[in-house]
C-alpha cells in the first residue's frame, strides 16, 4: 500500500470528523499536524485510530496508539508498520 493511498483513505476520515474544516483538508501532506494544523481535539484522535483500522484493515496495539504522534505521516508510519507486522 502505498503512502499517498493512505492519505487519501485519511482525508476521506477526516471528512467525516465534525470538528475538522473540509477546507484545511484540501492541502493535506505527511507534515500535517491534527492537533496544530486540523484543530482536532486530542481525544479525536483515537476515533481517527480507530476508522483508520477499519479502513485499511489493520488492528493496532495499545502500544503503537500509545506512541502514535500528532502528525499524518505518524499514521501513515504506524498503518505500514502494522501491515508489515502481520
Amino acid at each position: 500500500m502505498e503512502r499517498q493511498e493512505i492519505i487519501d483513505g485519511l482525508v476521506e476520515i477526516l471528512k467525516t470528523v465534525r470538528t475538522i474544516d473540509p477546507t484545511k483538508l484540501e492541502n493535506i501532506t505527511e507534515e500535517t499536524d491534527f492537533i496544530a494544523d486540523l484543530n482536532t481535539p486530542s481525544t479525536e484522535l483515537i476515533n481517527i485510530a480507530a476508522k483508520a483500522e477499519q479502513k485499511f484493515d489493520v488492528e493496532f496495539e495499545d502500544d503503537d496508539i500509545d506512541e502514535m504522534g500528532s502528525t499524518v505521516k505518524d499514521i501513515v508510519d504506524l498503518v505500514i508498520k502494522v501491515k508489515q507486522r502481520t
